[in-house]
């Protein structure tokens, strides 16, 4: 598996109610590894799946920290360091009911095309490329996307792509994105970017709307579940059990890892989808976006 996107430092905020504005709020405060790409990286690591994450930090400490942290994990690095650039860095605001992330995304912007190219063609066994949204959704970084959209291609690899997040969407718009997506075999998104790439309305109807422009397509409901939908017709469904949750910093990225590392072993959707909400499941019942 090859993961393609961002690696950057997350400086979580756990509050257990409301932002006091002007004032004091007390929360739990901590520092480590972040970035959607790199958080799947680490997931599929841990399952047991080989994979490879393209991304790029600063020469700076925090970079390199970052790169450590994944290769203990066992997530092999093709990761390019630019002097001079700082690594990107995630302050996410975590409270009881939503989370707010405030981003610089530092030397994720820096992502090569070239770089990125040589690295999906020359990355030994892959079989499947999954491209964070991120690098679509800034100028900066799009030529890099799709180079390892285009790259898997030519490769002949099977590609899946996560919509990343709603307000960075919103501002790019949706016909853009899905032209840049156009003819992947898999896009996730949440219920928040289903809603900007397809319109309101139920899940089911939304994931089915975008099978046009991609071959199949899972909507994340969190706590409700999830819903895929092909492009033969076909809906599938899964509601896990619920579980207590601490923090819901990676659950996402955690959910796509379970889903895409039994997907492409040639499981049907069902299983995907139950594989996805046990490594879900499993990310909002600890602190951070990582598995430890």
């Amino acid at each position: 598996m090859i993961v393609v996107g961002d690696l950057v430092t997350d400086v979580l905020v756990a509050h257990g109610g409301p932002i006091e504005s002007g004032s004091d709020t007390a929360a739990a405060i901590t520092v480590g590894g972040g970035g959607q790409a790199a958080n799947t990286a680490a997931w599929l690591a841990q399952s047991g799946q080989p994979v490879t994450l393209v991304a790029a930090v600063g020469d700076d400490p925090a970079g390199r920290e970052r790169v450590a942290e994944l290769a203990g994990a066992g997530v092999r690095c093709a990761v390019q360091t630019h002097p001079g650039a700082v690594t990107g860095s995630v302050v996410v605001l975590a409270g009881p009911e939503e989370r707010t992330m405030i981003t610089d995304r530092g030397a994720s912007l820096l992502l090569d095309p070239a770089r990125v190219r040589a690295a999906v063609l020359d990355i030994p066994d892959a079989v499947h490329l999954h491209l964070s949204g991120y690098p679509l959704l800034h100028d900066g970084s799009r030529a890099a996307g799709l180079a390892a959209l285009a790259a898997a291609t030519e490769r002949g690899l099977t590609t899946s792509v996560d919509a990343a997040s709603a307000a960075p969407l919103r501002a790019v718009g949706a016909e853009a994105f899905l032209t840049w997506i156009r003819g992947c075999d898999l896009l996730l998104c949440n219920a928040d970017e289903a809603d900007v790439l397809a319109g309101p309305g139920p899940a089911a109807e939304q994931a089915q709307n975008l099978t046009s422009h991609v071959r199949n397509v899972v909507v994340k409901q969190g706590g409700d579940g999830a819903t895929w939908a092909a492009r033969d017709g076909s809906v599938h469904s899964a509601r896990p059990d619920r579980v207590p949750m601490r923090d819901p910093t990676g659950a996402g990225d955690a959910f796509a890892a379970g889903l895409l590392g039994t997907w492409i072993t040639g499981s049907t959707p069902d299983e995907a989808l139950e594989a996805g909400a046990v490594l879900g499941a499993a990310a909002v019942s600890r602190i951070g976006a990582r598995p430890r």
